[in-house]
């Protein structure tokens, strides 16, 4: 036991007897996960269902001196009616933009943080407080319909701070909760929270936005689900899986497996600088807009098929993450190139393809998309165990960059928008933006090959006690340097 505490498989001392703990038969770690998972799908659910329920929500309507109705477009204090669903309103105004895409702007400029208080406070309170964060700027936005523009803003960027969270949430599990044996596994699941949410949200949205509860009901909906998996988070989770009563000594040797003590530790320190010198991306927000006015499908059948692809991918991306952890017959770089060049070259060629889909073949541009999604199932073999892999017990920092930089293309998606499509019914016109992601993609995959390294990171080496050691060494030659001189000046 002793040699073993040495090399960092048993630092720790459990809190509690055994026999006290109630075990889930040594797989407490899955149950984690999927909460886990379950937990950062719900935030992005609140966030991504202006995403749909845009498209089916109305302007208020109001009189004119004639007597007729006519639809309000102007920059009224009332953006939509709580109940009326306009079918041919098509949401193309700037303001409506502006609403789509606004929190991704704001809580991209959040990430780097989320790694600092992570580490300072731990996931089980960061992550809850940006649960219930989420559910009530979600609970609040039909109120803000109601009342104008700026307030809806304001939840908007709420959401957009909430979200932020998600992304070193997954780093901090994988480096708290993952084997180094399953790195690939967790993050392949972690990372399907937005194929997930999307497919959650796309197909009730669509029913409860046709029937008589209206749109207003999906928020409220969506911020009741979130209330109940953050209570169940706050009382299973734990930030060390030796303090909690329901992981078993067996399932903890198997967590912390030929993990250093610096990983299993985990202090409240990362080494930024350090870290700052790493390179590595990827999408999806329009897809309902290209359904419903280039392929002519209603409000329903749009929500059942923008969450076909997120459905289809999400088994494989289960298969594949399992896959990349268990191939032996590979080297661990090359296993990484060949997953990572699935997800990310072979998208780019159905994205071109997807441009020059005749006008008569909706289904097949379905298709299409369903296959850009199973071909990003391998991406949790590929640069996001990359990430893992290199960072080890820094990895929720570099995991919360991906996501930064997967965010930062969210700016490209309304800048795309806005260069390329006036009229979004207008299919030659997304073809542009279609080419520019396969161009993109084929670009990072590049960069991917060059970088791509199983390695631990020489940052990985560094712990609070190091740095510390390093700048007292530091300061003591900077003095023997500067009394060196003082006694040649004398001499």
């Amino acid at each position: 036991m002793a040699e073993a505490a040495e090399k960092g498989l048993l630092p720790f001392k459990r809190d509690f007897s055994p026999s006290k703990i109630t075990t889930f038969g040594n797989r407490y770690r899955y149950f984690i996960l999927g909460l886990g998972w379950l937990c950062l799908t719900s935030i992005s659910s609140n966030m991504i269902a202006l995403n749909f329920t845009l498209i089916c929500m109305s302007p208020p309507v109001v009189v004119s001196n004639n007597g007729l109705a006519a639809t309000n477009n102007n920059d009224s204090a009332q953006l939509f009616s709580p109940l009326t669903p306009n079918a041919n309103f098509v949401p193309s105004l700037p303001k409506y933009h502006q609403l789509r895409y606004s929190p991704t702007q704001q809580g991209t400029k959040l990430p780097l943080c989320g790694p600092w208080l992570y580490t300072r406070y731990g996931a089980r309170y960061v992550l809850f407080g940006a649960g219930l964060l989420s559910a009530v700027a979600t609970a609040l936005i039909p109120l803000a319909a109601v009342n104008g523009l700026n307030y809806f803003l304001v939840l908007r960027f709420l959401q957009g701070i909430a979200y932020s969270a998600d992304f070193a949430a997954m780093g901090v599990l994988c480096s708290r909760w993952a084997s180094l044996k399953q790195n690939a596994l967790f993050i392949s699941v972690l990372t399907c929270y937005s194929a997930l949410s999307t497919a959650v949200t796309n197909p009730i949205a669509g029913l409860i936005c046709e029937s008589n509860y209206g749109w207003p009901m999906v928020y409220y909906g969506h911020a009741v689900v979130c209330v109940v998996l953050f209570m169940f988070w706050l009382y299973f989770y734990n930030d060390h899986p030796r303090v909690n009563r329901f992981v078993s000594d067996v399932e903890l040797e198997k967590i912390n497996r030929n993990k250093t003590h610096a990983h299993i530790n985990m202090d409240k320190f990362i080494p930024y600088k350090a870290i700052l010198s790493i390179l590595r991306m990827y999408l999806l927000m329009y897809q309902p807009s290209y359904f419903k006015y280039v392929l002519n499908y209603s409000i329903e059948q749009t929500g059942f098929l923008g969450a076909l692809p997120s459905l289809s991918h999400m088994p494989l991306k289960f298969f594949f993450g399992w896959a990349s952890d268990k191939i032996k017959c590979w080297p661990e770089r090359k296993k990484l190139i060949i997953f990572n060049s699935v997800a990310v070259c072979l998208p780019g060629v159905c994205y071109a393809v997807v441009g020059f889909m005749p006008d008569d073949k909706p289904m097949l541009v379905v298709m299409l998309f369903t296959l850009i999604h199973m071909l990003f199932s391998t991406a949790g073999g590929g640069f996001y165990k990359c990430g893992t892999l290199c960072a080890r017990q820094y990895s929720q920092f570099i995991i919360a960059n991906i996501q930064f930089v997967k965010c930062l293309t969210l700016f490209v998606g309304p800048a795309l928008m806005a260069i390329f499509v006036s009229d979004e019914t207008d299919k030659t016109q997304w073809r542009n933006i279609f080419i520019s992601l396969a161009v993109m993609l084929f670009f990072a995959n590049i960069l991917f090959c060059r970088e791509a390294t199983d390695v631990p990171a020489k940052f990985t080496e560094i712990t609070a006690e190091s740095w510390k050691r390093k700048k007292l060494e530091k300061k003591s030659t900077a003095k023997s340097r500067l009394e060196q001189k003082s006694l040649i000046r004398d001499n």
